[in-house]
């Protein structure tokens, strides 16, 4: 303190001076790393991976601030704190990265065959993982880089081979043939919730079927015209007075001539349309389980790029919506469509392509989730129970578990964890092992990936270790304190950490999880390129400096609410930035010489001194309430109110009228010397 004086301060806070070298630092000294100190408890927080499909934004900067301000809380009251960093291979998103840039070289991963394309995506990996550090490193994170690590490192790699395997020994891992999301665009599956359901201007097409007898004909209706060449069946309701006669007969199929049986099931209902619907089995989730229970054919008539394929006879090598336009032409002019009623409807689109998703008969990797979810669902009832912040965020974790399917965990991708399964080239036999079988050549390995979320599940343990039972960082710093993210997550990777750790670690994956919302603009929108309404946080930082960034992000919503990004809020806490600065300069610059370990307490205080010593005790304990409890907004204006009105506007005000009388009464003894 003694080497400042107040040339030495400028008289405005300028934030890229003030971080300059600071973080360098902090890191050189190792200030961040977990010291393994056992006279001390630890505290963990694993930091919710980033993509390296580019740049990090607002909502990570908001997520790893809060994540920083808690552990550099839990270092200053004396904890052992590991906050862990990390990546995610992010396969879909990256690969398609990956291919758009050789695109634009005129290549695809095909010219280049597996290998070479890995190796491409290898390096795009490093290439935006010393981006994102550089970004962690501007925000000012106290990480710890020691124990960085990535989804596809070796011991993550080891993690997810042995969960794989588990599971498969266990019955928990199936293959079998399915219906699922397809995206015709990057052509692989998609889970559940990688379906973005948007409103479209759609159509019900109502068509008649006629019987073969010639007695008459069937009405249905559908959304999807195109896929009324797969058709196996009509069904009804069994107790459908209307159609008694019908059930056992059959109809022929428009334009394609197949015969087709009517069928009797409780899955209708009779009081929707005509009461009778198309099956489509290999089309559609709930005409497969109709097809399964009666025995039916399961017609494919679409190629995985969303082409018409053989089945689709004249309509072959069509693009599905240009087939649905002629099939629509067509079946008009035979008079079997006879009326288009408008429809608005919920249409699936891929979270990564934006395609249109199409439900498709598939043979992928499964998991069983009855078993898992039950055990996570059970354990929330116990005193291992995770604690959601805010608590209403339970009940929508809770209700997903409680009605969960069947996890489709194959992906048609090279970027990601293969499948440690293996066919037998010439008996078909598949073997799934943590290793390949010993005579290798004589098997091939299955193509497909694993879902980039089967190993961010695993995050809290495979992180520190696992499956090594002996690994010191799993013993001391598993199971973790804290996790932070946004709601949007909950189904996608929360609730899948929970049920994994469970399930191999019999313990929760952290004791609380802080949910928080979705950065928006200042009209209350998304942040999309669409919108052209992004911020760019390092922009931010560059104008304002990151502690304003970090002031206006952990202190502008309520916990689990949205916020709304204001460049004049960021410029508010530029200006209270300013204020401490301020007050730190007059500070030093009449302290001449004090040093730290000249502070004494003890001594005579004033009026003013003991008010302001009372208001400082009375602000950390607010302050640590708030902090303990996540409400950082809190926490924020109680720091606000003690700097700028108490301690600057009357404490350091009082101050000056001290040092004015003092400086009076010092010239008056020189004068009369």
């Amino acid at each position: 303190m003694g080497e400042h004086n107040e040339t030495s301060m400028a008289p405005k806070y300028s934030p890229n001076e003030v971080e300059k070298g600071r973080y360098q630092f902090w890191v050189e000294g190792k200030y961040f790393e977990a010291k393994n100190d056992e006279t001390k408890e630890p505290f963990t927080i694993v930091i919710p991976p980033p993509n390296v499909t580019g740049r990090l934004h607002l909502g990570h900067a908001w997520d790893t601030t809060l994540q920083d301000i808690i552990s550099r809380y839990k270092r200053m009251q004396g904890y052992d704190v590991l906050w862990l960093p990390g990546m995610d291979h992010a396969g879909i998103a990256t690969q398609a990265k990956v291919e758009a840039k050789l695109k634009e070289d005129g290549q695809n991963r095909h010219d280049l065959g597996r290998e070479k394309f890995l190796e491409k995506s290898w390096d795009w990996k490093e290439e935006y993982a010393s981006f994102i550090r550089a970004q962690w490193e501007k925000l000012g994170l106290g990480v710890d880089y020691s124990r960085e690590r990535f989804t596809l490192d070796d011991g993550l790699s080891q993690a997810v081979r042995e969960v794989f395997v588990s599971l498969y020994e266990q019955g928990l891992i199936y293959r079998g043939e399915y219906i699922i999301n397809w995206d015709p665009s990057t052509q692989t599956a998609l889970s559940d919730i990688e379906v973005i359901y948007k409103e479209v201007q759609g159509a019900f097409y109502h068509m008649r079927y006629p019987l073969k007898d010639g007695s008459g004909h069937i009405e249905v209706a559908t959304t999807r015209p195109e896929t009324m060449l797969g058709d196996t069946a009509v069904a009804v309701h069994p107790e459908d007075e209307r159609y008694q006669d019908l059930i056992g007969k059959t109809v022929v199929l428009p334009i394609v001539g197949r015969e087709i049986q009517i069928v009797a099931d409780d899955y209708v209902d009779m009081e929707f349309g005509s009461g009778a619907v198309k099956i489509t089995p290999a089309h559609d989730p709930n005409d497969f389980e109709i097809g399964e229970r009666h025995n039916l054919e399961r017609v494919l008539v679409m190629n995985e790029d969303g082409t018409m394929n053989g089945n689709a006879g004249k309509y072959k090598d069509m693009d599905r919506f240009d087939c649905r336009k002629q099939i629509v032409s067509d079946l008009q002019e035979e008079g079997v469509l006879f009326n288009i009623e408008e429809h608005t409807h919920q249409v699936g689109h891929s979270e990564r392509s934006d395609a249109v998703v199409e439900p498709y008969l598939s043979t992928q990797w499964f998991v069983k989730m009855e078993p898992l979810a039950d055990q996570a669902v059970e354990m929330q009832s116990t005193d291992d129970q995770v604690n959601f912040v805010p608590n209403r965020f339970e009940k929508t974790y809770l209700h997903w578990m409680e009605n969960i399917r069947d996890w489709c965990i194959s992906r048609q991708l090279w970027w990601g964890h293969r499948i440690p399964a293996w066919y037998h080239k010439e008996t078909g036999e598949v073997y799934v092992g943590r290793e390949a079988p010993e005579d290798v050549e004589n098997w091939e390995q299955d193509e497909d990936v694993l879902d980039t979320w089967f190993s961010s599940a695993l995050w809290p343990f495979s992180t520190m270790g696992w499956p090594d039972e002996e690994s010191y960082d799993l013993n001391r710093y598993f199971p973790t304190d804290v996790l932070v993210t946004g709601y949007d997550i909950i189904f996608f990777w929360i609730s899948r950490m929970i049920f994994q750790t469970k399930h191999f670690m019999d313990r929760r994956p952290f004791k609380d999880v802080l949910i928080h919302g979705l950065v928006r603009d200042a009209e209350g929108r998304k942040m999309s390129k669409s919108l052209g309404n992004g911020v760019d946080p390092m922009d931010v930082i560059d104008k304002y400096g990151a502690d304003s960034l970090r002031y206006f992000l952990s202190t502008g919503s309520s916990p689990g609410q949205d916020l709304r990004f204001h460049w004049e809020k960021v410029e508010a806490t530029w200006n209270f930035n300013n204020k401490i600065w301020n007050a730190s300069r007059f500070v030093i610059m009449n302290l001449d010489d004090f040093k730290y370990e000249d502070i004494d307490l003890s001594g005579e205080k004033s009026v003013a001194d003991e008010w302001i010593l009372t208001r400082l005790n009375e602000t950390i304990e607010n302050v640590t309430r708030n902090i303990d409890r996540y409400d950082f907004g809190e926490a924020g204006r109680y720091l606000y109110n003690f700097i700028w009105d108490e301690f600057c506007d009357w404490y350091i005000e009082m101050a000056k009228l001290l040092f004015t009388v003092m400086m009076k009464r010092l010239r008056k003894r020189r004068n009369r010397c």
